[in-house]
């Protein structure tokens, strides 16, 4: 495993991180599974752990607090989040702060999240939804700069939108964010454009989440794929979407390398950018840890390779399923 800084943290991150929301609230998720999985990326030097009171009302916070209590000896870094108080995924420009993370409500979070951690401090405390519009209102970065100066949380991010990269810049150029997560992958490239470079030149971490698009860049979906009753990627794999992800999965089949794996090149593609701190696969099967955390030993792609990839960009809108 390779580490990167996350930002002017200072912490040091394993580049391959693990994402925790498939781990509760999805109708297939198996904690017995789960735990497995969780040891076994600790075993192969993974560091750094996502998850958020949202995953399950909190059961994920739980089992990272479980993993990180049972390697004491290790330093696992934990990264929640607060959920929305309105409970809107994404917040709309209409959404004010007090529709989503009024004062009291972040306090009230904190310390539950500190509860299901069970640890003395919160490494990295994120608002689950991003307004830039938000940054008039100063009333959520006094409460959360209380909680870091009593000891409950050590840093400050934010998780932007999907598709809305550009909604996120503001928060960063006022230096009041130490970290960002975005959705960057092969097909969403848009935060190079303005969100990455603003990162650089404020020394904010980045977080790249969704790194297979939802499962298209496994390889794995087709046009007959399934989720159980009340899986939220039947709400996000609805016909259009599912039909043009695959059209534009087949096009990168012929690129990926003799050597190596379609997932394995969508990673690499991400680790190909300096920019990037870490990235948070989901990861609830051991093959899974073995393979995605094996990324990063392979280091970054060819640069012709990653000249090929980057005209695979896909510009996508938000609409009423993406969610």
């Amino acid at each position: 495993m390779n580490y990167r800084l996350l930002g002017r943290t200072g912490l040091s991150v394993s580049e391959i991180g693990y994402g925790m929301w498939g781990m509760s609230g999805w109708k297939d998720s198996d904690d017995s599974e789960s735990i497995k999985s969780l040891q076994r990326s600790v075993e192969l030097g993974c560091t750094f752990y996502d998850t958020a009171w949202a995953y399950g009302d909190g059961h994920s916070e739980q089992l990272l607090g479980n993993l990180v209590r049972q390697y004491p000896d290790k330093r696992l870094i934990n990264a929640t989040k607060i959920p929305p108080k309105n409970r809107s995924w994404p917040s709309k420009r209409k959404h004010t702060l007090d529709d989503c993370y009024p004062p009291s409500y972040v306090r009230q979070y904190i310390r539950m999240s500190l509860e299901n951690l069970k640890v003395d401090q919160i490494d990295l405390m994120q608002l689950h939804t991003w307004e830039d519009s938000w940054l008039q209102d100063d009333r959520w970065i006094q409460e959360l700069l209380r909680s870091k100066e009593n000891g409950e949380i050590g840093f400050i991010g934010i998780s932007l939108n999907r598709w809305e990269p550009w909604n996120g810049v503001h928060a960063v150029r006022s230096g009041l964010v130490d970290c960002v997560q975005v959705i960057y992958n092969i097909f969403d490239q848009n935060p190079v454009d303005e969100l990455f470079p603003a990162c650089e030149e404020h020394n904010v971490g980045i977080i790249a989440r969704v790194p297979f698009d939802e499962g298209t860049l496994t390889g794995m979906l087709t046009l007959g794929s399934t989720w159980p009753d009340g899986d939220w990627r039947n709400l996000y794999f609805v016909e259009e979407n599912l039909k043009s992800s695959l059209e534009r999965v087949e096009l990168l089949r012929d690129l990926v390398p003799e050597t190596s794996t379609l997932p394995e090149m969508a990673l690499r593609f991400i680790l190909s950018n300096p920019a990037v701190s870490t990235t948070i696969p989901g990861m609830r099967k051991l093959q899974h840890v073995d393979a995605n955390i094996a990324a990063s030993s392979k280091g970054g792609l060819d640069p012709s390779l990653l000249k090929s990839l980057y005209t695979h960009r896909w510009d996508r809108e938000p609409t009423s399923w993406s969610y």
